[in-house]
């Protein structure tokens, strides 16, 4: 892969990847250290002939499996008000309890919900990018819609 070919991926690939991270994890640090090793990664297996509507689903394939390693070696944590932050500056309150929300959830619906609803991937290319079946990814996201709604519904968003 030349360096242009690089540019115009990262161009087109690196925002949307880092926000996934971002709010999976709810740390700028995680997304930022997983950003630059996942594209580290796409590199290293030299995907020279991968066009950039190909390499977005991979791209996004080898973060998901970096965080989760990330998860099951040592970051069990909630994620930080690093969230709430962002959106006190936005001004919006709804904002501020969504994102809170998210922090509250499990990691694995936590992701599943920002790849549906803010990434808007389908449930086949939530399935790629998870390594779980399509179904599977119906039924744990239509759980993890409860489980917010729940959380929204219980005032569980405000400190």
């Amino acid at each position: 892969m030349t360096e242009k070919e690089f540019v115009a991926l990262y161009s087109a690939t690196a925002g949307a990847l880092w926000r996934y991270l971002y709010r999976s994890s709810g740390r700028r640090d995680v997304a930022d250290d997983l950003l630059q090793e996942a594209y580290l990664r796409f590199i290293s297996r030299e995907r020279t002939t991968m066009r950039i509507e190909d390499a977005r689903p991979y791209l996004f394939r080898i973060a998901s499996n970096l965080l989760h390693d990330r998860w099951r070696r040592r970051d069990k944590s909630p994620p930080t008000p690093d969230l709430v932050g962002e959106s006190v500056v936005a001004g919006s309150e709804a904002r501020v309890d969504a994102l809170r929300m998210l922090s509250r959830l499990k990691p694995r619906s936590r992701e599943l919900l920002v790849l549906a609803y803010v990434e808007g991937m389908t449930h086949r290319e939530i399935a790629k990018v998870t390594n779980l079946s399509a179904l599977s990814v119906r039924v744990l996201l239509s759980r993890a819609r409860h489980e917010a709604l729940r959380l929204l519904q219980a005032g569980e968003t405000h400190d």
